[in-house]
């Protein structure tokens, strides 16, 4: 295959038209625009017909064209977040106006259904390489039946890691308040540098929630089907009010067919980026969504609505109602009765001193035409023998996950750290040898795993070379599973769901 620079900017650009991303009339303008990327001053057509059929994600055109910008001195250093950098660039060049797509999802949401739309802007997306098709496939992802459904296991190898000379090349990049984080409405186009990524390739839709200017877009390292970000116009912290609960319903009475949730306002408990208000949503039905009810209530205090207590091993409450004002008065009350609530019997304490404790992570949907929010109820207070948080994963699991419990683990999807993969197979050989105790002790590697593994080989009869493997993922969903259980409030045992019934009473 023709390996020239002009063959390949020019397969690119046919990747675009056969996409639909560009048209045929936009060939000029498009490669004129990628040559001056690449600071080439000169073209010449090739010879030979170029053709980019069967080619679904845009990586393995812009690989070559990447190496050859290193090859050239174009690139100075072949990072990957200077790579990064070019071949968004690159990809913006294909990528249409910002009006243009937004016409364009607005004309096919009124010609089909929301459901279409989004779809299709998940597609788009996909194939002007703002979602990182080919590095989302390295994940690993698999299901395990557990006493609360199946839950869902991933171990995230989409990110990529950054070598040390990149991590100090970026720390010597000129401070910059533009845009001032990775949720403002400002990335979209933005050029990035090597300690902000380049985003011309982001494009995003206008959404009214509660009269108020959001957006819709998706995640670059989707964890799971239209993984979406729905970020407000404004920088303002995270903040969970009644404002919170109309937005949420008024996101999903706008698309039906996804959910949308908040994480948690309070360190520890929240997500990763507290300064910027922005929620989570997407065209997946997660684990808790299917949970069932374990028992229902009908408060009149709370007219309207049902409330069910949901089998879960975090501490949920779920609010079903017709009437959107009805939903978002119960949601709103439970979560001033959670602010202030205490129960010393089960270590909960909604304050030390003045600084908060309690919180709520809430998540919305519409089931069979009514509105639902599942109100997770959360507190981030520590102590000397949990530091990190008492309902946070427990010292016990850190061999496994250590890090905060946020929106999409709630839900019953475990993102568990790339590390664990090496880690996996090297228990696996350790437990396979004559003498499994001495090998995992003597791995510095995964001599954090030896109690885990100890607990394992005590409770299978048989561990093989066809089996193991598929025990220690399966160890893993239950050990997911036990971590949930150190993030619920009310435990699971007996105390602790009298306590969590002695809270519903306090709603009366």
């Amino acid at each position: 295959m023709n390996t020239s620079i002009n063959y390949l900017i020019d397969r690119l650009i046919q990747y675009g038209i056969e996409k639909n991303i560009i048209t045929s009339d936009d060939t000029t303008y498009s490669r004129n625009a990628i040559l001056e990327r690449l600071n080439i001053k000169e073209y010449t057509a090739p010879v030979e017909v170029v053709d980019a059929k069967g080619v679904s994600d845009p990586s393995e055109l812009l690989k070559p064209i990447l190496d050859w910008a290193y090859e050239s001195g174009l690139l100075k250093n072949n990072t990957v977040t200077e790579r990064d950098l070019l071949d968004t660039s690159i990809m913006g060049c294909l990528t249409a106006r910002p009006s243009e797509v937004i016409h364009e999802f607005k004309a096919i949401e009124e010609k089909y259904d929301p459901q279409t739309a989004t779809k299709w802007f998940y597609q788009y997306s996909k194939d002007t390489h703002y979602i990182r098709q080919d590095r989302i496939r390295k994940n690993l992802s698999w299901g395990v039946k557990t006493e609360y459904g199946e839950l869902e296991i991933t171990i995230n190898l989409s990110k990529p890691e950054k070598d040390p000379k990149e991590i100090a090349a970026a720390k010597l990049v000129e401070s910059s308040n533009y845009p001032l984080c990775l949720l403002c409405k400002e990335n979209e186009g933005y050029a990035g540098r090597l300690n902000h990524p380049a985003r011309q390739n982001l494009r995003t839709i206008p959404v009214k929630l509660n009269g108020e200017s959001w957006r819709l877009q998706f995640s670059p390292y989707v964890y799971y089907n239209e993984h979406a970000i729905i970020l407000s116009d404004k920088h303002e912290p995270m903040k969970i009010s009644k404002l919170t609960f109309t937005r949420l319903l008024d996101f999903v009475e706008r698309f039906p067919h996804y959910f949308v949730g908040s994480n948690a306002d309070l360190p520890i408990v929240g997500g990763s980026i507290l300064s910027h208000d922005h929620y989570q949503g997407g065209y997946h039905q997660f684990p808790m969504a299917v949970a069932e009810e374990e028992e229902t209530f009908h408060i009149p205090s709370l007219p309207g609505v049902r409330l069910g207590k949901v089998k879960w091993p975090m501490s949920v409450l779920r609010i079903t109602g017709k009437n959107k004002s009805d939903v978002v008065y119960a949601a709103d009350y439970i979560r001033k009765k959670w602010q202030g609530y205490s129960d010393e019997t089960v270590g909960v304490y909604s304050h030390s001193g003045d600084i908060p404790h309690n919180t709520i992570t809430p998540i919305a949907r519409m089931e069979e035409g009514q509105f639902q929010l599942d109100i997770v109820l959360r507190n981030n207070r520590t102590n000397e023998e949990h530091p990190m948080g008492i309902f946070h994963p427990h010292a016990e699991v850190h061999h496994i996950k250590k890090e905060n419990i946020g929106l999409i683990e709630v839900m019953g999807l475990a993102v568990l750290p790339g590390r664990l993969i090496e880690e996996m197979k090297q228990l696996e050989a350790a437990m396979l040898s004559h003498n499994p105790e001495k090998a995992i002790r003597s791995n510095e590697n995964i001599i954090k795993h030896y109690q885990w593994t100890q607990n394992i080989l005590g409770r299978y009869s048989e561990v093989t070379k066809e089996n193991c493997y598929d025990i220690l993922k399966r160890e893993l969903g239950k050990t997911f599973a036990v971590i949930l259980e150190h993030a619920g409030v009310f435990k699971r045992d007996e105390k602790g769901q009298q306590a969590f019934l002695q809270f519903i009473n306090s709603l009366k």
